[in-house]
């Protein structure tokens, strides 16, 4: 038989405990991982070297890593964005001038 107090245990339900720093920002931090894994894949084709590149991409990261503004980590992602389109420009160019030279010899005429 099982034995039933006499008396009803109140539940606190009033608040939840939420991690700091994860109650806002925890959209975001998905998207900084993102933009961090993504720069670091283009950093590997990087013209000084994927060490260089990686070095910067970790110091600009931890610059800012205690950020807690939603609008302020907004403004870093975009401005990650652009980099990466730069990036994708650079990398487009050069493949287009070793194109280029490969098959359009201009000293020949």
């Amino acid at each position: 038989m099982r034995c039933q107090p006499d008396h009803e245990v109140p539940i606190k339900r009033d608040k939840r405990w939420e991690p700091p720093l994860l109650n806002m920002a925890n959209p975001l931090r998905s998207e900084v991982i993102a933009l961090y894994k993504h720069l670091l894949y283009l950093g590997r084709d990087y013209p000084k070297g994927a060490t260089y590149f990686k070095e910067r991409l970790k110091h600009s990261f931890m610059k800012n890593k205690d950020e807690t503004d939603p609008e302020k980590i907004r403004t870093l992602v975009k401005r990650g964005d652009f980099v990466i389109k730069e990036l994708e420009a650079l990398y487009f160019l050069r493949k287009y001038r070793t194109m280029k030279h490969r098959y359009y010899d201009e000293h020949k005429k």
